[in-house]
């Protein structure tokens, strides 16, 4: 066909196209027309964090982000940071009746929904970060949390990692398990069950808080994080002795928590496109806490009133003991909890055997 055919028949084609559009008929398959725009979908990120909360809020940010460039902006993402839209501690409920269509957050806050779902974050003297991770993605682990959330109309996602944290501030000295005694410590979830049984006073309280309880003398101890994150709220400045290790959150997955019916509403490429962007964040989370610690300790590490102290063998070996008795007993009260646990620990051991043989003496090698 000569040049000037092709295009008469092309701008014949073109006036057919329109005038089916004019009459009010769609085009049959195979006329020239313009597609449908795609369907977008506006989703509301709510956060436990403050707004702009380094490393966990900063982390929520650039998971909506990532969601909204990588699907080429038919998923647009909000944030909204704790207090902003709902209360830190509102997240999972808003999430699941539909008033949020993501929640960034961690499992271990929702214990009074469920006793299984601090496994799914953290519980004492158990996975570290890489494990955890194992565990959730080729241990069964991510199966059993889907099941759980399944039942609040979630659909949940490792989405971060801190790595493994610090024991906490205080303004007590901790030398023997007689100064545990009375120790008023904001510590969240199991590890709260874990202290109260060697004599301390768990405290509940929102990271935003911390802060000025310790300041106000509410509280004796606090444990946060670690030293990027206490940096970032000045922890420092309001405690005197920063103790190790992190028994009671060894590799805390933070979560995307997703409402089941905004989840089942995208098609099959949006969800690989969440999926992916949740793995990403994943490992640019552990990433980025594993450099900024490494910074902030050296930063405090400069600090004359500040002490750090390794928590002494036997307030760790009595933390140890607790937590055996505590995970027990939530088994024990919870069904789904027992086929958690027994997942979980005898996944512990086979990582203890590999661990023996690899990690650590890896760690003592290098020195």
């Amino acid at each position: 066909m000569k040049r000037r055919e092709m295009l008469r028949a092309a701008g014949t084609a073109a006036a057919a196209g329109a005038a089916l559009v004019a009459c009010g008929r769609a085009p049959a398959p195979g006329d020239s027309a313009t597609p449908a725009a795609p369907t977008r979908h506006a989703w509301r990120m709510v956060t436990t964090w403050p707004p702009g909360f380094a490393g966990l809020g900063t982390g929520a940010v650039r998971l909506a982000e990532r969601i909204t460039q990588a699907s080429g902006g038919r998923i647009d993402v909000s944030v909204h940071g704790g207090g902003e839209l709902v209360q830190p501690f509102e997240v999972f409920d808003a999430v699941s009746a539909g008033k949020a269509e993501l929640g960034h957050s961690a499992s271990y806050y929702w214990k009074a929904k469920s006793e299984a779902a601090p496994f799914f974050c953290a519980v004492p003297f158990g996975l570290n970060a890489l494990e955890m991770n194992a565990w959730l993605l080729h241990g069964g682990g991510l199966a059993l949390w889907r099941e759980l959330y399944a039942r609040f109309d979630l659909v949940p996602f490792p989405a971060g990692n801190t790595g493994t944290q610090m024991a906490g501030w205080s303004n007590r000295e901790i030398t023997s398990l007689a100064d545990m005694k009375g120790l008023r410590m904001r510590i969240p979830g199991l590890g709260g069950e874990v202290i109260a049984r060697i004599g301390a006073i768990p405290v509940s309280l929102p990271g935003a808080e911390i802060y000025n309880a310790l300041q106000a003398g509410t509280i004796d101890a606090a444990e946060w994080i670690a030293p990027f994150n206490d940096v970032a709220f000045g922890l420092h400045k309001v405690a005197r002795y920063c103790y190790y290790p992190g028994w009671q959150e060894p590799g805390p997955t933070i979560e995307c928590m997703i409402n089941r019916k905004a989840w089942e509403a995208l098609p099959e490429d949006l969800r690989a496109v969440v999926e992916a962007c949740c793995l990403a964040a994943n490992t640019d989370m552990l990433a980025e806490f594993t450099a900024q610690n490494a910074l902030a300790l050296e930063s405090l590490a400069g600090d004359p009133k500040i002490q750090f102290r390794r928590l002494p063998e036997r307030v760790l070996g009595a933390l140890r003991k607790a937590a055996g008795e505590v995970l027990d007993a939530v088994a024990a009260r919870d069904p789904f909890a027992r086929r958690v646990w027994d997942s979980q620990r005898a996944f512990r051991e086979r990582m203890r055997g590999w661990h023996a043989v690899s990690e650590v003496p890896y760690y003592q090698a290098r020195g």
